[in-house]
């Protein structure tokens, strides 16, 4: 499944997850500029978030209440190996039940269970980017 968008359509996008997803976690993977992040803020607001969502780049994760529960977003783009992603607690938020949005999965690959989507994100060009589901 995928979907190609336009920026100024974000809100196409989430629903297009919101609507497909598999999972409460959520694993975009893409390169730097893919727009990960801008698209993970859209999600939170969808979510019922009332504040708005930044890059938790350098604390790892944002915890974020919604009237339907707790949403945390990490970015594990600066950690150098998964003991950091243990250090923090990692298998406890994964194991919550919440909203987990993982920018990077890939550095914490082998802490990932089968219980999640993998969404992947391509520049198609400067305005347009295509989302697959993995």
């Amino acid at each position: 499944m995928e979907l190609t968008y336009e920026l100024r359509d974000l809100d196409v996008a989430v629903d297009y997850i919101l609507r497909n997803t598999k999972s409460k976690t959520l694993l975009f993977y893409g390169e730097m500029g893919a727009g990960k992040t801008t698209l993970i803020r859209e999600l939170v607001k969808a979510l019922g978030v009332k504040e708005t969502a930044s890059s938790p780049t350098f604390s790892l994760v944002n915890h974020y209440e919604s009237e339907e529960g707790s949403v945390f977003h990490f970015d594990f783009y600066r950690i150098e190996d998964e003991t950091e992603a243990l250090d923090m607690g990692i298998e406890d938020y994964l194991d919550s039940g919440s909203w987990n949005l993982i920018e990077w999965p890939e550095k914490i690959d082998n802490l990932l269970g089968e219980n999640t989507q993998k969404l992947l994100l391509e520049v198609t060009s400067e305005k347009k980017r295509t989302l697959k589901f993995c």
